[in-house]
């Protein structure tokens, strides 16, 4: 089959491009649009470090063939942040020490994203259901689900301090001088 021109809407961004029939959202998406967050795993959609919401719900971007989400809107990790200022669940994940090594930090952040937009005051069973196709080998779960817990209190207007398990929120100035 020929190559064919495809568009999506990509982090509130128009895209148009010329894709082979097959051609999997994440090789567009890290090779042809050079959006590298959601990363290569498996290859087979169980990890979910590829991660991405089409039209706001999350799906594993090496399994879709990019022809078949043409005019869908694709939120990847690099469209969270606004301004350069991280949003809620990311500096949730900081906060609370959520990432190790970092391969499943995307697909964690782009699942509690769509979590939170949906329900606002999640329990820890939504949280542990909506991570469930995420693979972390390093953190053990616990600290990515406090980090989602906590950012859903801090889009509520919460406060956040003497919770149990979360880390007061800083300035990302000392966090990164730490």
């Amino acid at each position: 089959m020929p190559s064919q021109i495809v568009s999506l809407v990509v982090n509130g961004e128009p895209r148009e491009f010329i894709a082979r029939p097959g051609v999997t959202l994440l090789a567009v998406l890290r090779e042809a649009l050079g959006l590298t967050a959601a990363k290569r795993g498996c290859a087979q959609g169980s990890c979910g470090t590829c991660t991405v919401l089409v039209d706001d719900r999350p799906a594993p971007a090496c399994l879709i063939a990019v022809e078949t989400v043409a005019d869908c809107s694709v939120r990847t990790l690099e469209g969270v942040a606004v301004g350069g200022n991280l949003d809620e669940v990311q500096s949730s994940f900081v906060d609370n020490f959520a990432t190790q090594c970092g391969f499943c930090t995307a697909g964690m952040i782009m699942v509690a994203e769509a979590l939170l937009d949906r329900d606002p005051d999640p329990s820890e069973e939504d949280v542990a259901e909506a991570i469930s196709g995420n693979v972390c080998r390093c953190t053990g779960y616990r600290p990515i689900m406090i980090a989602i817990l906590d950012a859903a209190r801090r889009r509520r207007g919460e406060s956040v301090e003497g919770i149990e398990g979360t880390a007061p929120a800083r300035p990302a100035e000392e966090a990164v001088s730490r």
